[in-house]
């Protein structure tokens, strides 16, 4: 191939090996951590589950069955779906430390090629992250709106500002982005520590009043539920997963912490905390039935009620603020394995993943704010959550089959029962959720939908762009041994990105071409995108000495390493000698896509494709590229 390709110039993806990324530390200060980073989500799920589930969309009668039916089943799904699928296996499967859909996707296509199914599992793992970012508009949302509707709890007549001021705070909350969370993170650990302390004493005091409520943890209660009223016990599946939402970032923000804190975080402080509060909210609700208005909030006594809402509400923060961090994370490895035009990445401190992407954030924003204004009050929101939340989980059953049969070589007979626990527990939650898609179920769907549908867009219209580029290519040596004697040679170094390491750039048949001169050194660059985290330095680069002053040079990273092309240079010392950037130009090709009707794409894509190719970052931003030693040539491109 030639050139390097507009916004996909000079980049690829190969194999290497990585290293973890998360942070140093004892266990018990990382579980710590990851209270505050990992278990926003879930652990704001009281604020709104139980109500829902009794008085949402499809509502329960408050009665000893249902009651212990639908706790039965939140504890189990809980121990199901977060305690073993998530916490015991799942996060297993890391890569090199690493976890979330695209890093478990990247793991699988490292160690699977060649299988008529590949591309299958691929689309699976994009639209999984598609519906990830559904979450990540929902999630900040129907968290903020739960804890702050606590204000029309306590005093009715406040509740004409609960949207005002959670669009205030939403507002806020993205506003900060820009400066970076590392010094407020700090707090996020023992704040949601004390969150989670709160709620378990406040379900362990109503658990006294009604002790013979801790038998709901029985299964058989869960059973009886569906023996009895299966029809409302399917439908009331829709909203008792709220009470598993999150639990996928378990395994995302496996990469920051490991997996021995995360799991302690779990076992010895969520778990008994949420438990212990459904139990709690379960016995007032079978005590005092007015309390369905809001379950959490009535747990307090009165002298403890403002406390609360203020906790809750800082909760639900740190958790939106989570998941938008995570949508940042996601975002960089979705560029960096082409599944998404390049943007703008900004570093707000030197810790790793601490970037934040401005147009990704405003785009969030305006979504979030949309969502609030539409739906005005949670309750309408956890109808639109639900199908987000179990579409991905369900995906992710696909992802692990292929991992136990294909890399871990599980035996059939341990690893197809506990496959078929997950796909129907997992299943049945979606299809749940199916009925609540005339209610607001549509929304994530068509989210997911887009999203999906800009993701494999640009991976086509990339793959298709290089196909078209590399015809007729000139082989580089050859091109080497002619372009010496035919131009003028002038002192200094050239860097060419290109997207390959075949092929001559078509910047530097461009230049050859009008300007009929060559440097001293022509360096033919390209930078591999790796399927790891992070890249070994000593695998970091390679190069090839093709003489007569050119030289092709290949720089490795991993898809969560900043792609900073003039420091990583600085530390190459080979290519004829050190590169001094003052003395270094770098060449970039930009082309100009021309929608045709060639094979290959939908015509209304490959507009898409062109409108997404018009508005990415540019090469020079993305690779960190001093402004004034950049040549930019253009060209245009037909798919």
């Amino acid at each position: 191939m030639s050139s390097a390709v507009d916004q996909d110039a000079g980049t690829s993806s190969n194999n290497s090996h990585g290293q973890p990324g998360h942070q140093g530390g004892g266990v018990m200060k990382l579980a710590v951590g990851a209270i505050g980073v990992v278990f926003g989500d879930i652990g704001t799920s009281p604020l709104y589950a139980m109500r829902d589930t009794f008085a949402g969309h499809h509502p329960l009668p408050l009665d000893l069955l249902h009651v212990y039916g639908i706790v039965s089943l939140m504890f189990w799904s809980m121990m199901m779906i977060v305690t073993v699928k998530y916490v015991t296996v799942i996060m297993r499967a890391d890569n090199k430390g690493e976890g979330g859909s695209l890093a478990l996707l990247a793991l699988i296509n490292q160690n699977i090629s060649g299988k008529s199914w590949t591309g299958g599992i691929v689309l699976l793992g994009v639209f999984a992250t598609s519906l990830f970012y559904g979450d990540s508009m929902i999630t900040p949302a129907v968290s903020v709106m739960g804890a702050i509707e606590g204000l029309a709890v306590y005093q009715p007549g406040l509740g004409r500002l609960v949207v005002p001021l959670v669009i205030a705070i939403l507002i806020g909350l993205f506003f900060i982005q820009s400066r970076g969370t590392a010094k407020v993170a700090t707090l996020f650990g023992p704040v949601m520590l004390v969150y989670f302390a709160v709620i378990a004493v406040l379900g362990t005091i109503s658990i006294i009043e009604m002790p013979s409520v801790i038998q709901a943890l029985s299964p058989h209660h869960a059973a009886t539920l569906f023996i009895n009223d299966p029809l409302k016990g399917f439908l009331a599946m829709g909203s008792a997963v709220l009470a598993v939402t999150g639990a996928e970032a378990l395994y995302a923000d496996m990469g920051h912490f490991g997996r021995p804190p995360i799991r302690v975080s779990w076992l010895v402080f969520v778990l008994p905390a949420l438990v212990l509060n459904y139990l709690g909210q379960a016995s007032l609700l079978l005590r005092d039935p007015a309390a369905l208005q809001s379950p959490f909030y009535f747990l307090a006594p009165e002298w403890f009620q403002w406390p609360l809402l203020i906790i809750a509400s800082m909760a639900a923060v740190i958790a939106s603020q989570a998941v938008i961090s995570g949508a940042f994370s996601v975002t960089q490895q979705a560029i960096q394995l082409g599944f998404i035009p390049r943007m703008t990445i900004k570093h707000t401190s030197l810790a790793a993943g601490q970037i934040y992407i401005p147009v990704l954030n405003w785009g969030l924003m305006v979504a979030v704010i949309l969502l609030v204004l539409v739906f005005q009050h949670s309750s309408n929101l956890t109808a639109a959550y639900g199908i987000a939340v179990t579409g991905a989980m369900l995906i992710d059953n696909f992802l692990l089959a292929v991992v136990l049969f294909h890399m871990w070589k599980w035996k059939p007979w341990l690893s197809l029962p506990l496959l078929a626990a997950f796909f129907l527990l997992d299943g049945a939650y979606l299809l749940a959720n199916f009925t609540k898609i005339p209610d607001g179920g549509w929304v994530p769907l068509v989210m997911g939908l887009a999203i999906f549908t800009l993701l494999t867009t640009w991976s086509r219209g990339r793959a298709l762009m290089r196909q078209n580029m590399a015809e007729g290519t000139i082989p580089i040596e050859v091109f080497a041994k002619s372009a010496h004697s035919s131009a003028a040679r002038v002192p200094g170094t050239a860097v060419f990105m290109a997207s390959t390491n075949a092929g001559v750039p078509s910047a530097l048949l461009h230049n050859i071409k009008h300007n009929k001169v060559l440097h001293e050194r022509v360096v033919i660059l390209t930078i591999a995108i790796q399927d790891v985290p992070y890249v070994d330095e000593g695998e970091r680069f390679s190069f090839k000495d093709m003489s007569n002053g050119f030289y092709r040079l290949t720089l490795r990273f991993g898809f969560l390493e900043e792609t900073d092309v003039p420091a990583t240079l600085k530390k190459v010392d080979i290519c004829g000698g050190p590169f001094e950037m003052m003395k270094t130009s770098f060449f970039l090709s930009r082309q100009t896509l021309i929608a045709s009707s060639k094979p290959g794409m939908a015509l209304w894509r490959e507009r898409l494709f062109s409108w997404m190719l018009r508005n990415a970052a540019s090469a020079m931003e993305f690779f960190r590229l001093p402004t004034n030693r950049v040549v930019e040539l253009g060209s245009q491109v037909e798919i």
